[in-house]
């Protein structure tokens, strides 16, 4: 099996990622913080990253936090929260510029690493909580994030799918948290719970760039105080699950064209021998220009503003997303319904098998001209302790079969179908 290029080790509680390369005129840096995702949790946590990026003890207004990533040669700093499978995952990214690159009195690498320990262990504080003007401002950033995905109704749509489909399971929530909790967040309670996740988080540093394993670890024991311990690991839920009866689910709002989702449990994870047959039904079903959805429910039928499936490889779940005249309804759920039954005969066209394989090969590719990207894509095994390189990936999906699709097809069950539609009663 072909290993990933990564050096790893660990420094407490903090897992390190290295890969030393000269291929990128930048250092980029990725700290992931993951903790699982609970009701009493999930929003406060949201919120944690929104308020340490407006200043740390050393810098505590937020002109002068900003200064210093302009003393960094313009350093890009940003955070991220999202899920993977039922954990809630926020990343930190810092990209700076090699000082080959430039004439900088402090090594630039030590000064990001310094920045974001900052950011992470030693935020602004007064009397020995968040500051509440950071905190209040915050939260309405926070609100109007959340009333942003209402406004977008094909956000929306997704996310209620989702919500109906797993209304039992954690992954219902979303990583950005729930509107009805913002208000009773206070800077005692928020401090509280940024302590608690500090000591619970699992926690794995990435640098790629042109460095050393043992550079970045002697760089990190000065930089961040995240207290002796051993690395908290993932543990990632068991995605096999039976579906007894299909629900529909009809909600109605102000809104001109309908949105039906549907929602499949596939039964297969990444960390599965048959994710590559996986990526190749989501590929032939809906991810592409050429795949079925779109060729026979948008283009043929004209059924369809757009027709489209995602795949989770973390939950096991393929979602379909398609925007229709509400009038459409049962015919567009009909139509949709005899693509998936036509995934489990297992006849694929040769055109559908090879440009679905050349289309994920050109994404596997193209992850490895971003530092990023190769970032992200190396996390998934520290997520799911499956183990594979990008190359290793794409070999195993230029060797999936018609008849490994099928098996895919054919233990994919439908799960919830999701309706937006207007308030019309019919």
């Amino acid at each position: 099996m072909t290993k990933s290029a990564f050096e790893r080790g660990q420094l407490n509680r903090i897992r390190l990622h290295v890969l030393p390369t000269q291929r990128f005129k930048t250092f980029s840096i990725s700290l992931y913080m993951g903790s699982p995702l609970t009701e009493a949790t999930v929003t406060a946590n949201a919120l944690i990253p929104f308020v340490l990026r407006r200043g740390t003890a050393s810098t505590p207004e937020t002109i002068a936090f900003r200064e210093r990533l302009d003393e960094l040669y313009g350093a890009g700093f940003g955070f991220d929260v999202y899920k993977r499978g039922d954990s809630q995952i926020i990343q930190f990214r810092m990209d700076v510029i090699n000082d080959r690159f430039v004439s900088s009195e402090q090594p630039l690498l030590a000064s990001s690493l310094k920045f974001l320990g900052e950011v992470l262990t030693a935020p602004a504080v007064e009397n020995g909580y968040f500051r509440d003007k950071y905190v209040q401002a915050e939260k309405e950033t926070l609100r109007k994030r959340l009333e942003a995905i209402i406004n977008d109704k094909i956000r929306y749509a997704a996310e209620r799918c989702l919500e109906e489909m797993c209304r039992d399971e954690p992954y219902r929530l979303h990583p950005l948290g729930q509107m009805a909790d913002i208000d009773a967040i206070t800077p005692q309670s928020l401090t509280q719970r940024y302590q608690s996740l500090l000591s619970e988080a699992a926690f794995d540093l990435y640098v790629v760039g042109d460095t050393t394993l043992e550079e970045v670890k002697s760089l990190v024991a000065e930089a961040f105080q995240t207290g002796s311990g051993t690395p908290s690991s993932y543990t990632m839920p068991p995605v096999a699950r039976k579906v007894a009866d299909v629900r529909t689910v009809i909600e109605r709002m102000d809104v001109s064209q309908g949105k039906l989702n549907m929602g499949l449990r596939i039964n297969t994870s990444y960390g599965d021998e048959d994710y590559p047959a996986a990526l190749m039904y989501n590929g032939i079903l809906g991810g592409y220009p050429h795949s079925k959805l779109f060729l026979n429910v948008r283009e043929k039928a004209s059924l369809a503003y757009y027709a489209a499936s995602r795949l989770d490889g973390h939950k096991g779940i393929c979602t379909i997303q398609s925007g229709i005249e509400i009038d459409n309804f049962d015919k567009a759920t009909a139509i949709i319904e005899e693509q998936l039954a036509s995934m489990r005969t297992g006849t694929y066209s040769d055109l559908e098998m090879n440009q679905t394989k050349a289309m994920i090969a050109n994404h596997l590719r193209e992850l490895q001209d971003s530092a990023n990207e190769m970032i992200g894509f190396d996390f998934n095994a520290i997520l799911t302790g499956r183990e594979r390189s990008a190359d290793e990936l794409m070999r195993q999906v230029q060797a999936v079969t018609a008849g490994q699709i099928a098996a895919i097809a054919q233990k994919t069950e439908l799960d919830t179908i999701y309706f937006l539609r207007d308030g019309k009663e019919d």
